[in-house]
């Protein structure tokens, strides 16, 4: 066991949850103002492809970045008008969000570089540093203090449990929402560059492996909360951090067998604890001012 849990680990469980971590609160945006966001998965795609594909290009990490959260706030948007202005089904259109982000990255990927399987390696001197780990940790007491501290977190808040009332009270509903949603886009956009452009230097097909679903059942463990959601995530970068270091040192166990370590924690979580967790009672409920 000494092999396994080592100094180390710490790092690398910080390291995987951090991408998890800016996914996580920016679903906590988007459905505190009452719009489920199945589609972080899409949106991290989104983010990563970007990043990496502009970096290439650019030669600067930083642009890339900014290209990558251009790319989740469109993703974004998209869902925004669909489920807020339309008020289309909002597990339909995360759906197809992240049906459609398996898809263009690959078609982009084959008509700029010539391949559809990965972007081009990018250059160590490219990648972007630990920034995004610095700010996904900071960000979090920061998100405490806006949620319920500031005004806008109180419209937000009031708009994911009582629209009606919100809208009585004289705030725009509609335009609180298109704010949760799109700063989910773009934390979620983040956490999918640092994927490509700071763990590794490249962007491959489907290289978020889930971790968008994961940060939204961290949301859910973490009961909707910025500090509890923290800790969810700091427990499932831990295995997936012990899933790596136990590959090699633990016999007669296929390599196989330990990968999908984090994906039956989620499961274990999502069935133990989603029916404790009270979500916002507007979520899902499309609102029109009448």
């Amino acid at each position: 066991m000494k092999d396994i849990f080592t100094f180390g680990i710490l790092f690398s469980t910080v390291r995987f949850a951090t991408p998890l971590l800016l996914a996580a609160l920016g679903g906590l945006f988007s459905e505190r103002s009452g719009v489920i966001n199945i589609a972080l998965e899409g949106l991290m795609l989104a983010g990563a492809f970007a990043s990496a594909a502009v970096t290439h290009y650019a030669g600067s990490p930083w642009i890339g970045l900014a290209a990558g959260i251009a790319a989740g706030l469109l993703g974004a948007l998209i869902h925004a008008v669909a489920c807020i202005s339309f008020d289309a089904d909002q597990v339909v259109t995360g759906t197809a969000i992240n049906i459609l982000m398996l898809g263009v990255p690959t078609l982009l990927s084959g008509a700029l570089f010539e391949t559809t399987g990965s972007t081009p390696p990018i250059p160590r001197t490219n990648l972007i540093p630990n920034a995004p780990v610095f700010i996904a940790f900071a960000l979090v007491p920061i998100v405490w203090y806006l949620l319920y501290r500031t005004p806008f977190g109180l419209r937000l808040r009031a708009a994911g449990e009582n629209p009606e009332a919100a809208d009585t009270a004289g705030v725009s509903v509609i335009r609180i929402r298109y704010a949760g949603v799109l700063l989910s886009g773009a934390l979620a956009a983040i956490g999918g560059a640092y994927l490509s452009i700071g763990q590794s230097s490249l962007f491959t097909r489907n290289m978020t492996a889930g971790r968008g679903f994961i940060a939204l059942a961290a949301l859910i463990f973490g009961k909707w909360r910025p500090f509890q959601t923290m800790l969810a995530c700091l427990l499932f970068g831990f295995a997936e951090a012990a899933s790596i270091q136990m590959q090699g040192v633990i016999p007669h166990v296929r390599v196989e067998y330990i990968q999908i370590l984090p994906y039956i924690l989620t499961m274990v979580v999502l069935a133990g604890f989603i029916g404790a967790s009270r979500a916002p009672r507007a979520l899902g409920q499309p609102y029109s001012k009448e």
